[in-house]
């Protein structure tokens, strides 16, 4: 069929499909209306699929063709276990519902054409795949089992739904239980597996480190640097020269200290503080990366490519090679280190009223730890008690003034309305074999606060300095919370008699781009020490958006900061690394014109994949952590635990231990009555009893299921604990 007699017959159909008097048909109905010939029936579909993509056409719940008034969307296919999928469409909020019979061949993270359809799943609007446009996975990670005449993998990624069909002349000798790399050679159908060949065996399920380094490959996160980039860091000078050194403000006279933890390897931030009488001189250092790491070389378009450094349970996978971020660039004591400096000078009350920032050259005094600083700022005869600690006796003074202003800083911030979520992390500690010892949470203290506040300044500091001057950058934002999630929030609040007050709220309504972070922080305030404390605060964290990076500056919602970027960390993460060339071109008065407009090509997608394999990396250490805490309950189990209810949804509640590990109560193993999710108020309530499990209320478990692939783990309730 000829290309004009294609685009008539479109032309038909979209003029039929607009007329007034239509009424939605199927596609035979449609052929038969059109009296479209038997011989060209497989042509008028593709017509059909055609329109449909172009957004011209939409089907029905009931697969009815109408007209359309969007265009055609494209986005990432996230797939279900259970057959049916969502796609996810850049600059949307909320994603389409994809029903099993319309996902037409999507595979998890492709990207694909869709095309609405006229229902909607719950608030959800569905839609139908309509043309694949490229493969997001040619690999999977899973677990071989081994037939007489093939094999198969059964995949780790829980999203992917099928087994991989495995010839056993591409299975590379895999045996059960292994851990292997499989390549997608098909992708299957409805009727089909997916096929592919086996191309690394990672080792077998049972040895040690593999469990991890299946997730390592599963997130597809590069572990070894290729030759050429390992040779340019091996180039690098192994010291600071008089060349180095020339135009940089020198430093070192200056009293300054690294405060890091115990194990920390790649120091890439000093601070130093003094006191005039009337204000404090704070100075934030940050090794200078960008002297050793060139633009557009083999190791920036590594660095550029790996995002961030990943930090599992077991491993740190670097941003960049060991002998850059443990040697020149680290910040190690009584060495001369390039670097550049935010020098604030700050009055009593947290104001920054000067500042500077320059290329520098600094030589750190001492190298602290939290441990040691938090003993020398909270401890009574702390010399005495710590005879190890004697060499920071003359920086007393120092760590004091570093107290006294942090908490000036942190008044301020909190004063704006800063939202200050105090959750702890985990600490998971293995031993030489990867088997987990010790889980506890790693609690904050007054010297992770004051690195935290000092940073905090500077990064605030630097955004702003360069939104005024109007050049290319790259900021660290964070939307306001979308309005329906505050709605809910508002809702379930009043019921323990609190609310949230908004600019232009309605009837009670709550605009999420109307509330100010500062009344977040004074609802946390208020349920400070009461019961119902963990239960709003977890509510509350989850109704915020993530943080992202942006070229455009749209403020920082949790820090209620108008101007906020990460300029602290350039070993760790690129758009630090980024932003730190950004300031030297400027520094040297080489920012302008054809410069300019370069930063201004290729900031967007820095920027786009920055926030990309923040979230990959996010994710891989929260399946690390889960996977270690599922094997750690293993050796637990029968054992009674105290915790709280931190999650309940409509299969069951989850409970979590003071050690930070969480588990789920089904539904159906909850005692005593059947219970049902009230979603309105959050509760599982016991339908005869009225017995309720509320978020935050203490209860005993006992733990007696683990799943190390799926990474759960299963509890049972023992004894109730009422509040």
């Amino acid at each position: 069929m000829s290309k004009e007699i294609k685009d008539k017959r479109k032309k038909v159909i979209c003029d039929l499909v607009a007329d007034e008097l239509y009424v939605p048909m199927k596609e035979k109905e449609l052929a038969v209306f059109l009296q479209v010939p038997k011989a060209e029936k497989d042509e008028f579909k593709r017509i059909l699929e055609e329109l449909l993509a172009e957004g011209k056409l939409s089907l029905t719940s009931k697969g009815k063709y109408m007209k359309s008034n969007g265009k055609a969307l494209v986005g990432t296919f996230i797939s279900n276990s259970k057959g049916f999928g969502f796609v996810e469409v850049e600059g949307r909020e909320e994603d389409y519902y994809i029903p099993e019979d319309k996902v037409n061949g999507a595979f998890h993270k492709d990207t694909v054409q869709i095309a609405l359809l006229g229902a909607k799943n719950g608030k959800r609007q569905e839609a139908q795949v309509v043309k694949i446009i490229s493969r997001g996975m040619t690999q999977i990670v899973g677990t071989y089992e081994k037939s007489k005449n093939f094999g198969f993998v059964v995949p780790d990624n829980g999203k992917v739904s099928q087994d991989i069909f495995v010839p056993k002349e591409r299975s590379k000798g895999a045996v059960s239980g292994h851990k292997v790399v499989v390549e997608i050679t098909e992708y299957g159908s409805a009727r089909r597996s997916p096929e592919g060949k086996v191309v690394e065996i990672l080792g077998h399920i049972n040895d040690p480190g593999v469990d991890i380094m299946a997730i390592v490959r599963g997130y597809e996160l590069p572990m070894e640097f290729g030759e050429k980039v390992l040779n340019q860091a091996e180039r690098v000078s192994k010291d600071v020269s008089e060349a180095d050194m020339a135009g940089r403000k020198d430093l070192r006279n200056l009293c300054m200290v690294t405060i890091d933890g115990e194990d920390a390897k790649d120091l890439d931030d000093a601070v130093s503080v003094s006191f005039d009488g009337e204000k404090y001189h704070l100075g934030v250092h940050i090794a200078d990366v960008t002297n050793y790491v060139q633009e557009n070389s083999a190791l920036d378009r590594e660095a550029l490519k790996r995002g961030t450094s990943v930090y599992l349970v077991d491993r740190v996978i670097p941003m960049l090679p060991h002998i850059l971020s443990n040697g020149i660039c680290s910040l190690n004591a009584g060495v001369d280190r390039l670097a550049l400096s935010c020098l604030m000078t700050i009055d009593k009350k947290g104001d920054i009223i000067d500042y500077e920032i320059c290329e520098s050259v600094i030589r750190v005094d001492k190298r602290m730890s939290y441990t040691a600083v938090k003993a020398i700022l909270t401890e009574d005869n702390v010399y005495d008690n710590h005879p190890e600690y004697e060499e920071y006796r003359e920086l007393d003074s120092m760590f004091k003034m570093m107290e006294e202003l942090s908490g000036s800083l942190r008044a301020k911030r909190r004063k704006r309305g800063a939202i200050d979520f105090d959750f702890p992390e985990s600490k998971i500690i293995l031993d030489r074999e990867g088997t987990p010892l010790e889980i506890k949470p790693y609690e904050r203290n007054v010297a992770t606060m004051i690195i935290e506040d000092f940073m905090l300044a500077a990064n605030e500091t630097v955004a702003q300095h360069f939104y005024w001057m109007e050049l290319p950058f790259v900021y660290r934002t964070h939307d306001t919370p979308d309005a329906e999630k505050i709605q809910k929030l508002v809702t379930f609040i009043n019921n323990f008699g609190y609310s949230l007050k908004s600019v232009g709220s309605q009837n009670g309504k709550v605009s999420g781009e109307e509330v100010h972070p500062k009344e977040i922080q004074k609802l946390l305030d208020r349920i400070a020490g009461t019961p119902e404390e963990a239960m709003i605060s977890r509510l509350t964290l989850r109704s915020m958006k993530q943080a992202k990076y942006t070229v455009e500056n749209a403020a920082h919602f949790g820090l209620a900061a108008q101007f906020y970027c990460h300029f602290t960390s350039p070993i760790r993460r690129y758009p630090d690394l980024q932003i730190h060339r950004i300031i030297k071109e400027q520094l040297r008065g080489r920012l302008q014109g054809e410069r300019v407009e370069h930063y201004k090509a290729i900031l967007p997608e820095v920027a786009k994949h920055s926030s990309q394999t923040e979230r990959r990396a996010e994710e891989a250490e929260r399946e690390t952590d889960k996977l270690k805490k599922a094997e750690y309950m293993e050796a637990h189990l029968g054992e009674v635990f105290e915790g709280v209810v931190s999650g309940i949804t409509a299969w069951g509640i989850y409970v979590e231990l003071p050690n930070t590990v969480e588990g789920l109560v089904h539904v159906a193993k909850l005692p005593g009555d059947y219970y049902y999710y009230r979603e309105e108020t959050y509760e599982m309530v016991g339908e005869s009893t009225g017995r309720t499990y509320k978020l935050g209320m203490k209860v005993k478990v006992a733990a007696v299921a683990t799943d190390k692939l799926t990474r759960t783990i299963d509890f049972v309730i023992v004894e109730e604990e009422e509040e």
